[in-house]
């Protein structure tokens, strides 16, 4: 299979999970529950899917 490929799917899911753990961030910190580590968790999970993404695009003009 193709690197780029890999590279798509795994930061599509990353950043889907980024921004799922963004939500129940916001939801713990409405309800006045303890958010800030799981809303850092989530920046960082999102940022690294979107790494993911710019390495998926490099990889996919490697391949042209």
């Amino acid at each position: 299979m193709k690197k780029w490929f890999i590279f798509s799917v795994v930061s599509l899911a990353t950043v889907g999970f980024g921004l799922a753990l963004l939500g129940e961030a916001i939801i713990a910190k409405s309800k006045e529950e303890p958010w800030f580590w799981m809303g850092t968790l989530a920046l960082i999970t999102i940022n690294t899917g979107l790494s993911l993404l710019g390495r998926a695009v490099i990889e996919r003009l490697k391949a042209l």
